[in-house]
């Protein structure tokens, strides 16, 4: 069976390390258990690996959080994988510091990643990891929160919290959403 597992994040430096792009890291880390290379292509960096003999595909789209649709649609149709085997793992200012959160599908929550990925496929039955970043942060500046830096503390949980996401992400694979759900959301 193939999967789709889908990073969300912006491209450039400048990013690289915020809050927002929590999609990417846990990517990079499922990348590196496999010791896979992200290479790129069209509309996203990709790797391929293997567990538990399914094929899976991983992107980190490269188009921008706003408009990613555009890369998961082309890398669903490219790869020939189906709505539910696509994983979207993304960050959620609703959830504490990381706390995860899988659900089989759903609304978009107020994420423009989201947002932009139900628009373009006309559907809303994808899967989704949420990571939860906090939501400390004065009114109005949640953009300037997702965009900013990890703070100290929570720099030293990253590792571990990173590692239950990339947990769930193969759970999900492995055991199915259902039995993935009850692993992750219980913790």
């Amino acid at each position: 069976m193939k999967f789709l597992i889908v990073g969300l994040g912006n491209p450039g430096a400048e990013y690289s390390g915020t809050r927002h792009n929590i999609g990417f890291e846990v990517l990079d880390a499922l990348a590196g258990a496999s010791n896979a290379v992200f290479v790129s292509g069209r509309y996203a960096d990709h790797a391929s690996i293997k567990y538990r003999g399914h094929q899976l595909t991983l992107i980190k789209p490269q188009t921008y959080m706003n408009l990613s649709g555009k890369a998961v649609r082309y890398w669903m149709q490219a790869e020939k994988v189906a709505v539910e085997n696509v994983l979207v793992v993304v960050d959620d200012i609703a959830l504490p510091f990381g706390k995860l959160r899988l659900r089989a599908r759903g609304s978009d929550g107020g994420h423009n990643g989201l947002h932009n990925i139900i628009w373009t496929l006309e559907d809303d039955g994808f899967p989704r990891l949420r990571f939860g970043v906090g939501g400390d942060f004065p009114r109005g500046m949640q953009a300037d929160y997702v965009l900013g830096q990890w703070t100290n503390e929570e720099r030293k949980l990253l590792p571990e919290a990173v590692e239950r996401a990339v947990k769930a992400v193969q759970s999900f694979v492995g055991l199915g959403i259902e039995r993935a759900m009850n692993l992750a959301n219980t913790k």
